[in-house]
């Protein structure tokens, strides 16, 4: 999924939203964070970003290509968009900040956008690392027209509204005097060229949308909620822009008998109360397969012993953690007739516990 705002969202519509719920929505929030009258931090941001949404949900075309990749290229700049109702002075300060913040010429290089894909993986293959396969779709460079969006053979025309700038300029009137703006050229949509026979593969648009397998090196160490990020495998770049990147996120299965901490790891290890108090040496398992233990005599409920480098691997490569070994001293449940005789007899020569005093 491409990582970046609904454009629906932004304006607060609905996706089947008219163009007069749409141009509502955007006269309403435009006039709220407008930078000349909203002061408050993230207000510019927040002005352009409604205004890049209205770009794109106010034509037909960008707005049809949005609803089918959830993607389509935006210029930074603001347009006029030939509404009235906000008064002289708004309109005035509208085209100013066209020219303050848009582009001038043709678009340059954009960077496609990023995806994300989960992948579960499982506790060994988190701790060890692995290789694995994941499936993404993504929007692609036409491999039959290489995305110039033209019939192979056939190169698009300089636009004849712009003269291959991408972008037009005019000059208004207002009671502030003489602005001059800059906006997109309405007729290539700032690409500075037109198709006149278009490929038939993508329709003219330069770009496929297309399922692909990508293999993941997966390094050891990973946790649950840990992304790997892997470069250029995200959707196309427009304009000779490079591809965007894939993030994968994961999430690690529980083991029957290890608990992660950070990079150190926790067995909890039933023994009786004869081994608690005479001590003993154990095999217990680890990562690596078996391990010595040794428990000594007096050993108490909770005690933690550390076996040191027996956990999980860092992901910087530098060493790894412990294994941390809690004792839990069982109770059996049931005795027969001799085990319990045994007890009896130890209880009689053992000192009684007896509760606190009320305080």
């Amino acid at each position: 999924m491409a990582i970046k705002q609904d454009y629906y969202e932004v304006l607060g519509v609905p996706r089947n939203a008219s163009d007069e719920e749409i141009k509502r929505a955007f006269r309403k929030l435009a006039f709220q964070y407008h930078p000349d009258r909203n002061r408050e931090s993230g207000a510019e941001q927040k002005f352009k970003e409604v205004n890049e949404a209205f770009q794109v949900l106010s034509n037909p075309e960008k707005r049809n290509m949005y609803d089918r990749y959830g993607r389509v290229d935006v210029d930074g700049g603001f347009q006029d968009f030939g509404f009235g109702g906000l008064g002289d002075i708004f309109e005035s300060f509208w085209d100013g900040f066209g020219t303050i913040f848009g582009r001038t010429g043709q678009r340059g290089p954009q960077k496609g956008d990023s995806l994300q894909t989960n992948l579960t993986l499982s506790f060994e293959e988190a701790v060890f690392g692995c290789e694995k396969e994941v499936e993404v779709s993504r929007i692609e460079s036409c491999p039959s027209c290489h995305g110039t969006g033209s019939k192979p053979g056939i190169n698009p025309e300089t636009c004849p509204d712009c003269r291959g700038n991408g972008q037009v300029r005019r000059v208004q009137q207002s009671i502030f005097g003489r602005y001059t703006s800059t906006t997109t050229c309405s007729r290539c949509g700032g690409i500075g060229a037109v198709i006149r026979d278009p490929c038939s593969q993508c329709r003219g648009r330069g770009l496929i949308k297309a399922k692909r397998k990508i293999s993941v090196t997966i390094p050891a160490g990973v946790d649950d909620g840990y992304r790997l990020r892997i470069d250029r495998e995200g959707s196309a770049g427009a304009y000779g822009g490079p591809p965007g990147d894939l993030y994968v996120a994961f999430s690690v299965k529980s083991h029957s008998l290890f608990h992660r901490n950070g990079s150190d790891i926790l067995l909890e290890l039933p023994i009786n109360f004869a081994q608690a108090a005479l001590g003993d040496e154990l095999r217990v398992p680890s990562l690596d397969g078996k391990v010595d233990l040794k428990i000594p005599p007096g050993t108490q409920n909770g005690k933690t012993f550390r076996c040191k480098g027996k956990g999980i691997p860092s992901l910087d490569g530098r060493g790894r953690g412990d294994l941390l070994v809690k004792i839990l001293i069982a109770t059996p449940q049931h005795l027969d007739k001799n085990q319990r005789r045994i007890f009896e007899e130890l209880a009689k020569v053992l000192p009684r516990t007896e509760p606190p005093p009320d305080a």
